[in-house]
This record gives C-alpha cells, structure tokens and sequence, in this order.
C-alpha cells in the first residue's frame, strides 16, 4: 500500500506543469437583454506560454472579470502549442498567417531588432519567448482573428530539422552552405593594397 502511495506521489510531481506566464489581451464588457433588464457579463482574452517555445491563447466568459481570466487561462493552458525557434530568440523563416479577415506576416529578424509588432502579437511573442521579429497585421484589427492568424502562421514554423527527418536527409545537407572566404561579386576587381 505504501508503495502504491509512493509511486502516485512520483507520478504527481512528473505530471506538474512547467511554471507558465500570462497575459491579458482584451476584456470586453458583453451584456444580455432578458426580461427585467440587462444582465452584464466579462468576455477575456488570455494569452500563456512557458517563454521557451509553448504558447496558447483562450476565452473566457463570467460574471465577474477574475472568473472569466481564471477560465480563459484554463483553456489556454489546455490548447497550446510548441513552436521550434532559431536559436531561442527568433523564427526559422518568414511566415503568414490567416484567420478569417485577419493576416498577419512575420519575418524573422537579426539579432538585437526586439519585437516589431503591435498589441495581440506582440503579448504572443512574449509569452513564446521571441525576442527578435517583424511582424505585421494587415487585415482584421480585431484581437481575436489577430491571434488565431498569429497562432496559425506559427503553427506552420518547421525548423531544418523537422524538415530534414521528413525528406530522409541530414540537417546539413538541406542548409545552405557558408563559405568563410568574402564572396566578390564579377563587376567587382580586388583591391590591391599597393595602390
């Protein structure tokens, strides 16, 4: 029996989840009309992630705003989704991303450029622990088709390895190759240090 005890006890502590942040989006006051009146509610928009490469969103809806944030991160915590990075800091490759009237484009970015993006994409590229993109919403402003576009562009990301295992090669073959010597192009002549 004791034993029994022991190896649940191991089982919850493997199961414990990984301390995770969030971030409020949008709270929306929504109210319906019944017989006597108006009856107000809170819609929330949550997004949570572990800042190492899992990141999901979610809804909730409650009377008061405390209860709707509680759900909307239950049900963020349960859909989330991992996303391979370059180097921990960037993506592996541009990207676009639709849902509905929203677009979003993302394009990776040099080492030091910060996050280039604005409101629901930016919370979500903190939350994946992105720290260098450029990134831009060109259709629908709304916060949520902004983030189902956002989550669908990240959800296509494939880094060179997932690519390679698919088409039966090494991670070497598929990556372009770097030469260390100065590439000059044929208009160009060497310059020569006598002169």
């Amino acid at each position: 029996m004791a034993e029994r005890n022991e190896r649940r006890g191991r089982r919850q502590d493997r199961d414990e989840t990984p301390e995770f942040a969030d971030r409020l989006v949008a709270i929306n006051r929504v109210s319906k009309t019944v017989k006597g009146g108006k009856r107000f509610g809170f819609a929330a928009l949550v997004v949570v992630g572990d800042q190492r490469g899992r990141v999901g969103f979610g809804k909730g809806k409650a009377k008061e705003v405390p209860e709707g944030i509680r759900k909307a991160t239950e049900q963020a915590k349960r859909q989330m989704i991992r996303v391979p990075l370059k180097e921990g800091r960037t993506l592996h490759h541009d990207v676009q991303g639709c849902h509905g009237a929203g677009k979003v484009v993302m394009r990776t970015a040099p080492e030091g450029t910060g996050i280039i993006a604005g409101g629901p994409m930016r919370a979500i590229f903190e939350m994946l622990g992105i720290k260098d993109i450029v990134a831009k919403s060109t259709g629908s402003q709304n916060p949520y088709n902004m983030i189902r576009a956002t989550m669908d562009g990240l959800s296509k990301m494939q880094s060179p390895r997932q690519v390679a295992s698919r088409r039966g090669k090494k991670v070497a073959d598929i990556l372009p190759k770097r030469d260390d010597a100065p590439q000059i192009d044929g208009d160009q002549a060497p310059v020569s240090e006598e002169a």
